[in-house]
Parts: structure tokens; C-alpha cells; sequence
């Protein structure tokens, strides 16, 4: 249905005074980045790092989420950049309840209160696309109902338009990395979490892949209560995952092990993984008073991978392992690395084998292995971004970015909770039958069931 002109042209200033506000306020960083530069002057990037934060903490929305997307991608940014945007939350101001009410009326129709038995006024949770409010069906289950906020379509590819500012900050240092294919996967990812239909389709593909596994839950989606902007969920009782960490190291093992499970599952045998694995998206479900497993609970960013994809993550895999480097050189162009030579291959090795250490090395182990939390990666990193200085650019191929910001995230809530477990063994019992055919066998049967289209089809 067309937008009434009077609407449009909201919609259009609204988009016009974010670009201005955004703009402006990085834009600022940038010139006296560039300005800095010209001058020969020495660059104070603890400084620039601060007020670049700044300025998008005091935007909210969009924007810092791309931004905090950023921040776990290996030198997509400078350290101290990374370091503040790192600490970026999403602090949205909740929408009122005279504002909810319009927003669920035009979702459900005038009568949506009749449509629950009750509906929590205060959000249980405030994002940066939506808040989440608790209520109760009418036969007394409880519900989530993730409502999005308003007009977030004009506000994301305003943040998007504007994303190329953060790169060009980036461009003043210097061109080691090629950001163009990053930018382009996230904006792909970010509007795809707009459509809460196709979030219900992703929560219907993670109650098919993980059916069998009792130490996950995955909720169900009431369809009769969801549309487009809003997505009613199953309320999953719960604790936080950090409020476990302090408990035995059997249950922390076990917490581990079931986290590691609904991410390396579904990618090994279906080639999807999801892209945001951060402690805000687990909660922990007790039983007879045990930590029994973990609830998952966010669907937004979920990446489908073609097969193929899957088969490059092995063949490094086994590359690494045997010393093969014919089979690493295979899996880099699998994944779309262009115009690899000896000295980028060992350069991206770098990384690679960071990545893949824990899961080379047959022995139980935490995943820092004794690595200061502070420091995790941050050495390798380094090394990664000389290297490429010298060697480089290279352009990070789209299906890579949030493949590597996944493992980042996910090693990171493994190091919160301090788990010493076998990764070597864990994921080589993971891909004990692989084959490129039978993950695009699951992964049809997956989809169908979901209703989702291929990898190939978008």
C-alpha cells in the first residue's frame, strides 16, 4: 500500500535529519583525522576513539549496533577504536505505554488486549531495533512480544548510508583491508533483522536442526500474535548465563558444551550459524534446582551458508591440521579470498590458526589457555594487520564477516564462563560424517520445513 504524502515526507525528513546528526557527528572524527594527517601532526587516537563512541552512543538505534558488528571484526577498525565501540550497549529509551499501545494497536488491530489474558506495561528489555514485553496467552502461557520500533526502516539505511563514514575514519590509517564486501554483509544482516516474519522462519529452522538436543530450548512462535514488526515467542524462564559463572566447573563445562552444540550443529549439518552469539541472547533453565542447559533466544541474525561455504571452514580445517597447503589455498578461494599469493596466505594463516587453535590442539583446555581475557586475540591481530600492511589489501569476502564475528562472539562467552573442555574432540565429532552433499541435503529439508528459500535463491 503506497505511504500517504503527508507520511512520505515524514519519513523522508526523518531520514534527511538522521543523515545530518550522524554525519556530522562522525564526520567531525574524520576531519580532524584527515586534518591531523595533512598537518603531520601525531594522531591522538585514544581521543578520537572516545568521541567517536560518543558520538554514537548519543545516536542509539541502528547505528550502534552496526557499530558494536564492527567492533568484533579484527581490524575492520583501529584497536582503540574497537575498544570503545566495544563498550557501546544499546541504551534505546523504552517507548512509552501510550506509544506501545498505538504501535500493537496497528500490528493486531483495536482489539489487540483482547487477544492476551495480560500485557506487562514495562518492557522486560529495550534494544536497539525494539523492546521486548512479557505478557500471557489467553490459556495463561507466557509470552515474549518483541515490538520494533518505529519507522527503524528509514533509520537503518540512513545508519547504512552513513556506515561508509566509519570506514572512511578507518581509510585515513591506512588500506590494509579492503571494508567494501563488510559493509555490504552488514547491511544485508541489519535489514533482514527488520523483517520479524522472516525472524519467525529462522526460530521454525532452529526447532527443526535442534530437535534432538534436550540441553537446548528453542521457542515457539505464535503466529496469530506476530506480524511483520512484532513477534510473539514463547516466554523462556531463565537465568543469566554470567550469573553462572561462579558455579561448579562440571556445570560450567556442561553450559559450555551445549552452547558449543547450537552453534557448530547447525553450521557443521546445515550450514547455518547464528551471527550475534553474545551473552544477552542465552539465559540458563534450571532443573531440580541445576543448571540444565540454555535457552536461546534471539533470531534476528542468522546467516545461511551454501554448502560449499561449509566445505571451505573443513578444508582449512584440515589443512592446518595436516600441513596441506594446497587444501588451505582451496578453502581460502572457497570462501571468495581473490589474489592470494605465499605472503597473504601466510598472513591469513595468522588469524586461522588463532581461530582454529583451540580445535587443533587434542587436550582439555580453556579457550585462552591461559591468555589474559584483555589480550585474547589481540597479539594475533596485530601481526595479522602488519602483515597485511605490507602484503595487502585484501578484500574480506561477505560470507567470511559474520562467520569470524560468530567465533569471536562465542569464544567470548566461553571465556566468561572459564570452561575447560576437549574442543578438538567436541568438533571433530561435529564433522565425523561431513560431506559438502550432505549439508545441502540437510540444509534443503531444513529450509523446506522452515519455509525459507536457499542460500542460491536470495
Amino acid at each position: 500500500m503506497a505511504l500517504r504524502p503527508d507520511r512520505e515526507k515524514n519519513r523522508f525528513s526523518a531520514r534527511a535529519r538522521r543523515y545530518a546528526r550522524v554525519g556530522t557527528n562522525v564526520g567531525g572524527v574524520a576531519a580532524r583525522v584527515a586534518a591531523n594527517r595533512v598537518l603531520g601532526r601525531k594522531q591522538n587516537h585514544d581521543r578520537n576513539a572516545l568521541d567517536l563512541a560518543a558520538a554514537l552512543g548519543g545516536l542509539k538505534g541502528p547505528i550502534m549496533k552496526v557499530a558494536q558488528m564492527l567492533a568484533t571484526i579484527p581490524d575492520a577498525l583501529p584497536a582503540q577504536y574497537a575498544e570503545e565501540l566495544m563498550k557501546l550497549q544499546s541504551q534505546a529509551p523504552p517507548m512509552a505505554w501510550a506509544f506501545v499501545r498505538r504501535r500493537m494497536t496497528a500490528e493486531l488491530g483495536a482489539d489487540w488486549e483482547k487477544k492476551f489474558k495480560s500485557f506487562e506495561h514495562q518492557p522486560a528489555a529495550a534494544a536497539s531495533l525494539g523492546q521486548v514485553h512479557r505478557a500471557t496467552a489467553l490459556d495463561g502461557a507466557p509470552l515474549a512480544c518483541k515490538l520494533q520500533y518505529p519507522d527503524m526502516q528509514s533509520a537503518v539505511e540512513a545508519d547504512l548510508r552513513q556506515l561508509q563514514l566509519l570506514f572512511a575514519v578507518r581509510r585515513r590509517f591506512d588500506t590494509a583491508i579492503d571494508t567494501t564486501e563488510i559493509a555490504q554483509e552488514i547491511g544485508a544482516r541489519l535489514r533482514e533483522e527488520l523483517d520479524y516474519r522472516r525472524e519467525a522462519k529462522h526460530v521454525a529452522l532452529y526447532r527443526h536442526m535442534l530437535a534432538d538436543e534436550e540441553e537446548i530450548r528453542v521457542p515457539q512462535v505464535w503466529d496469530t500474535l506476530s506480524t511483520g514488526r512484532l513477534i510473539t515467542l514463547d516466554w523462556l524462564e531463565g537465568r543469566k548465563l554470567l550469573a553462572h559463572k561462579d558455579d561448579t566447573l562440571a556445570t560450567r563445562n556442561r553450559l559450555a558444551k551445549a552452547l558449543f552444540t547450537a552453534w557448530w550443529l547447525p553450521f557443521s549439518r546445515h550450514g547455518v550459524i547464528h551471527g550475534d552469539p553474545h551473552l544477552g541472547n542465552y539465559t540458563v533453565f534450571d532443573e531440580k534446582r541445576k543448571a540444565a542447559g540454555i535457552n536461546l533466544l534471539d533470531y534476528g541474525c542468522i546467516r545461511i551458508f551454501p554448502p560449499e561455504f561449509v566445505g571451505g571452514v573443513v578444508d582449512l580445517y584440515r589443512g592446518l591440521e595436516t600441513g596441506n597447503d594446497d587444501l588451505v589455498i582451496h578453502a581460502y578461494e572457497t570462501w571468495g579470498f581473490q589474489r592470494l599469493n605465499k605472503d597473504l596466505i601466510e598472513a591469513l594463516n595468522i588469524w586461522a590458526r588463532f581461530i582454529y587453535g583451540p580445535l587443533l590442539d587434542n587436550r582439555t583446555r580453556t579457550i585462552a589457555d591461559g591468555v589474559k581475557p584483555a589480550e585474547y586475540g589481540r597479539r594475533e591481530a596485530f601481526r595479522v594487520h602488519q602483515a597485511l600492511k605490507q602484503k595487502g589489501p585484501v578484500r574480506v569476502p561477505r560470507e567470511f564477516v559474520f562467520m569470524d564475528r560468530a567465533a569471536i562472539g562465542l569464544g567470548g562467552v566461553f571465556l566468561h564462563l572459564a570452561a575447560e573442555l576437549n574442543f578438538y574432540r567436541l568438533f571433530n565429532e561435529a564433522i565425523a560424517d561431513f560431506s559438502v552433499a550432505k549439508v545441502a541435503k540437510r540444509q534443503k529439508a531444513a529450509l523446506d520445513a522452515a519455509k525459507l528459500s536457499s542460500p542460491a535463491a536470495r
